[in-house]
């Protein structure tokens, strides 16, 4: 009898409990919606899915704009390659993908090499690339077609082809058969995926040193038609290249200017700071050629230390600049707890100095870091706060900021 009494207290409790609306509460990184019960009460949802890829274009611009950063290198997969797909869906030939290829404790490790650096990239550009090549897979040639006929009433570019042919391409052959003895893997590690190089040799030539591929790597002059398109090709990911290497991306795509190219954690803000210095391209190359490439996924993360007059005298501090495409530009403050708190968002791209000011202001507001006067505020920053290739330049293109 006993039994029976408890169990009815229990139904009797439980039906108490839930007689009031409460949402579930679960931690991740999605995107949030809410929704009003009533005029007091307001549910949050976590992990709505972002709306589909053929959905309302302004849906899809408000969701990436709020976009939060990935918590795990398979999310940011995922996320990476939806960003890239509606890049070329909207006609953009030319893009970028950047974050860190490992995670930051391991970066900071001393007995981390260059090579192991490159492999992380291969290994991820890899996946990217099936993301493409697996909808060889999906369907027909008529499903393709039926598809695009029936988008092409809602946005003129749904005709864009989506490439389902990808290669990955390094540098030259000497660091492509690095990268494959390192993985184990073969030129074609997966249908539609080929691993090539930039610089293709004459399989005739049995030289073992090749000046041409040096000297003319060093100065960033033409190829000389060593570089070659590669037949039925519809995407190039290019990795681990160098600012002098870049020329060659440059001649890539005047041979092939129907493809896709897609400069993969390249850093392009590091080696833009290379042009112009000796055995280097010029400056005029980011006017040419490097402020038309669309940052489509950009997950660029900094630190910085700023001296106080009160305890604790030195506050450590660190966000990132976020881009979603279609979304804009997000500056993420690290609250320190393993997630970013969102401080502004630009239509355009901010300058480093600009960003930086605004990770100090959201410390200033919340009392962390005291304001000064502008005269302090002058040496700390300078008269000058961005870079020449940051500048409003007269032949260059927004594409690279927008």
């Amino acid at each position: 009898m006993h039994y029976y009494k408890l169990a009815y207290l229990l139904l009797v409790c439980a039906s108490s409990t839930t007689t009031g609306f409460h949402s579930p509460t679960l931690v991740s990184s999605s995107s949030t919606s809410t929704r009003k019960i009533s005029r007091d009460k307001t549910t949050i949802l976590y992990n709505v899915p972002p709306p589909s890829i053929d959905g309302d274009p302004t849906v899809i611009k408000n969701s990436a704009d709020r976009e939060s950063p990935p918590q795990s290198f398979f999310q940011l997969q995922v996320n990476c390659a939806r960003a890239a797909e509606l890049a070329i869906r909207d006609g953009h030939r030319l893009i970028e993908v950047e974050f860190p290829p490992l995670p930051a404790q391991v970066l900071e490790m001393d007995d981390v090499s260059a090579y192991d650096v490159a492999e992380a990239n291969f290994k991820l550009a890899l996946d990217f690339a099936k993301s493409f090549a697996a909808k060889r897979s999906s369907g027909n040639d008529e499903d393709d077609k039926n598809s695009n006929e029936s988008t092409s009433t809602s946005t003129s570019t749904s005709s864009v082809k989506i490439p389902k042919n990808v290669a990955i391409l390094f540098p030259d052959e000497s660091e492509m058969g690095i990268a494959l003895e390192r993985t184990s893997l073969t030129s074609n590690p997966y249908p539609g995926v080929t691993v090539s190089s930039l610089r293709c040799s004459d399989p005739r030539d049995t030289r073992f040193f090749k000046p041409e591929q040096t000297f003319m790597s060093l100065f960033g002059g033409k190829s000389g038609g060593i570089i070659k398109p590669i037949a039925g090709v519809d995407m190039y990911i290019v990795i681990v290249a160098s600012a002098q290497e870049l020329p060659d991306v440059e001649e890539l795509s005047e041979l092939d200017p129907n493809a896709v190219i897609c400069l993969y954690n390249l850093k392009l803000d590091v080696l833009r700071g290379d042009l112009g210095a000796p055995a280097f391209p010029p400056k005029d190359f980011q006017d040419r050629f490097l402020s038309r490439v669309k940052p489509v996924y950009y997950l660029r993360t900094r630190q910085y230390s700023r001296s106080t007059a009160t305890p604790p005298y030195l506050v450590n501090y660190q966000g990132c600049l976020f881009r979603s495409y279609p979304g804009e530009f997000q500056t993420l403050l690290d609250t320190g707890t393993g997630s970013y708190r969102r401080v502004q968002g630009n239509a355009m791209r901010p300058p480093l100095g600009e960003f930086k000011e605004q990770l100090t202001k959201a410390l200033q507001v919340e009392g962390i870091i005291q304001e000064e006067s502008g005269f302090l505020n002058f040496l700390r920053t300078g008269y000058k706060t961005t870079t020449w290739w940051e500048e409003e330049r007269e032949d260059a293109s927004d594409a690279w900021r927008t």
